[in-house]
């Protein structure tokens, strides 16, 4: 059975962390990514857990069920968070996937908090670098705002998402609503606001994770989605992955050809299942003489 629970984290502020309780002693911190929330992981930890691990799934500083600080919005204070709930929580050697900007804030962490980390996970982010991929900061802020949602409805929205992701599940469909407040007349508002999204936009371009690689020690398994119709995109993902792979000491490329960007949503029994062999395979490495 999941439990909510309210954490401390950095600056006064609390988070609320999902967590599905279980018997061994290696747990996993799941980190979702910009705009998103912890619900994304549902059907993942769930895997995760009936498979005897204590699961953690944070919602991030602005996101899901946590408080919204006026300030905070960048990849050192989302690390500083994660690092104090973790300390409140007593985890360490965990087992951590961050996806998307989750990945890159992961990465981060790991470097600065290597006792935390006995395994990272990167689906599908984690070497984003949005200065290799615009020409200007102009463009990308223009490129990655967030949605116009006026006019909007939850209606109307659940409506696409069903449409442009047929295989997602019911619960998937509501976890990628978790990123908007419907109000009673069924309108749609960002729970992110436009100033903390451009905040976190723009810590992304000046602190790119490839800053930190050479400081990540553990084993990192990278799950990257490479969509084959996209020849750009494909060409920018594998440019970045190059690059992770020959900085980062031990790690490992596991590709999802033209699958969606949100791994948790489409293939959550696939990804608990390369999770859990990561996991596996930690283990097995930390017990051998």
């Amino acid at each position: 059975m999941t439990q909510d629970l309210s954490v401390p984290a950095s600056g006064g502020a609390r988070l609320h962390v999902r967590h599905w309780p279980g018997p061994d002693r290696r747990p996993f911190l799941l980190v979702h990514g910009l705009a998103s929330s912890a619900l994304l992981w549902q059907e993942a930890a769930a895997e995760l857990s009936a498979a005897g691990h204590p699961v953690y799934a944070v919602d991030l500083r602005g996101h899901g069920e946590s408080e919204s600080p006026a300030d905070g919005y960048d990849a050192a204070t989302a690390v500083a968070d994660l690092a104090a709930v973790s300390d409140a929580l007593g985890l360490t050697g965990a087992v951590v996937a961050g996806h998307s900007w989750g990945g890159n804030v992961t990465v981060r962490l790991t470097a600065e908090h290597p006792a935390l980390v006995a395994a990272l996970a990167l689906v599908d982010g984690g070497w984003i670098d949005p200065t290799t991929a615009f020409g200007s900061w102009e463009e990308c802020a223009a490129t990655m705002r967030p949605p116009n949602l006026n006019g909007g409805t939850a209606d109307g929205v659940r409506a696409y998402l069903r449409g442009a992701h047929p295989d997602w599940s019911a619960h998937a469909v509501e976890a990628a609503m978790s990123g908007m407040r419907e109000a009673p007349d069924g309108s749609l508002t960002l729970r992110l606001s436009a100033a903390q999204h451009g905040s976190i936009v723009r810590s992304m371009w000046d602190d790119p994770p490839s800053r930190w690689f050479a400081a990540v020690s553990p084993p990192v398994l990278m799950l990257p989605v490479i969509s084959t119709g996209y020849r750009r995109r494909a060409a920018i993902k594998r440019m970045w992955l190059d690059a992770a792979t020959a900085a980062i000491p031990q790690a490992t490329v596991r590709e999802y050809l033209d699958a969606d960007h949100d791994l948790p949503a489409q293939h959550p029994r696939r990804l608990a299942a390369d999770l859990l062999e990561l996991a596996r395979t930690t283990l097995a490495e930390n017990a051998a003489p």
